[in-house]
């Protein structure tokens, strides 16, 4: 007889065991010869070695689904545990295509919406730095934290690291009430809005206090190493050229970074140079970094975001 806990801390337990653990013992008919007791985010399972390992391997299978499609219902668990569950599996990736990056909150389906989106998740996969420039509108951020949040709830990474230099729009931070963190809260919030979409709130903070997602100033970078970590520069057009070379160097093992930014919303003084635009220049033809250039194609949001871009990017090129 042997003992075994499991953790599953990917995902929510209710989400599993069912509300008064309906869902829980459904997976437990499927399993007689095991006696099965969960708490929690910790599954403790008693029996033979080899029902043990299945045992894992088809909760697994479960979570699997959960994170591909965002609901795991009592049918569905049927189905999967039983002899087509792998099968099952296979005919839903193939039919959410490969634009899904992955469910969010009630079941919020995050996917590629334009062609220079699919553009980041294939190079992503395929590099382990990319810089994502374009508009406003164009799903820069969102799209490079939604990755983020896959790549952490694959377990790819141990850790999600969100920062942006913190260069005011027109405006003093300094004259804001509260401490540091409530000064910086409120610009860092397009971060924790794209956050908001893709995990349960409680998650999220449970993740933000044990350090597992990090948001935070640029200037805190300065003297870290970021290892196993997915890691995101916001706003990067603001970025100094020694921020941006302090930043870039802060590269760990099994790290990845994705750098996005407008180079035509620059709010660093007149007289400072962009990190972004001279790192772009340098890095431009260096194996492992690769660059995708949205347009006001991608734009997703309100439809007179595009024209506002249009409308300037042609005077832009009249002057």
């Amino acid at each position: 007889m042997t003992e075994k806990t499991i953790t599953i801390d990917s995902i929510e337990p209710v989400e599993i065991y069912g509300v008064n653990d309906v869902k829980l013992n459904v997976i437990k008919k499927y399993f007689p010869k095991l006696k099965i007791i969960a708490r929690g985010y910790s599954i403790k399972v008693l029996g033979e070695d080899s029902e043990i390992i299945n045992f894992e391997k088809k909760l697994n299978m479960l979570v699997d689904y959960y994170h591909k499609n965002g609901l795991l219902t009592d049918t569905v668990i049927e189905r999967l545990l039983g002899q087509t569950g792998d099968n099952l599996i296979k005919e839903k990736e193939e039919a959410a295509g490969t634009d899904i990056i992955l469910f969010g909150n009630n079941g919020l389906v995050i996917k590629a919406r334009t062609e220079n989106q699919k553009k980041m998740i294939t190079s992503v996969n395929k590099n382990d730095m990319l810089f994502a420039v374009g508009p406003a509108g164009t799903g820069k951020t969102y799209t490079a934290v939604a990755l983020a949040v896959k790549a952490l709830k694959n377990k790819e990474v141990k850790r999600i690291i969100l920062t942006r230099p913190a260069v005011e729009a027109g405006e003093n931070l300094g004259f804001l009430p509260g401490d540091l963190k409530e000064k910086l809260d409120p610009y860092m919030q397009p971060l924790y809005d794209a956050l908001y979409d893709m995990l349960p709130l409680d998650k999220l903070n449970q993740y933000i206090e044990a350090k597992i997602i990090q948001i935070a100033p640029l200037a805190f970078m300065r003297g870290r190493t970021l290892d196993n970590a997915f890691v995101i520069l916001d706003e990067a057009q603001n970025t100094t050229e020694s921020q941006m070379k302090m930043f870039l160097t802060r590269m760990g093992a099994n790290a990845k970074f994705i750098i996005t930014g407008d180079p035509t919303q620059q709010d660093l003084p007149r007289n400072q140079a962009s990190g972004l635009n001279q790192a772009m220049r340098l890095l431009k033809k260096t194996d492992g970094i690769d660059f995708v250039e949205l347009t006001s194609v991608d734009v997703i949001r309100h439809k007179l975001v595009k024209a506002i871009i249009e409308k300037y990017e042609a005077d832009t090129i009249k002057k």
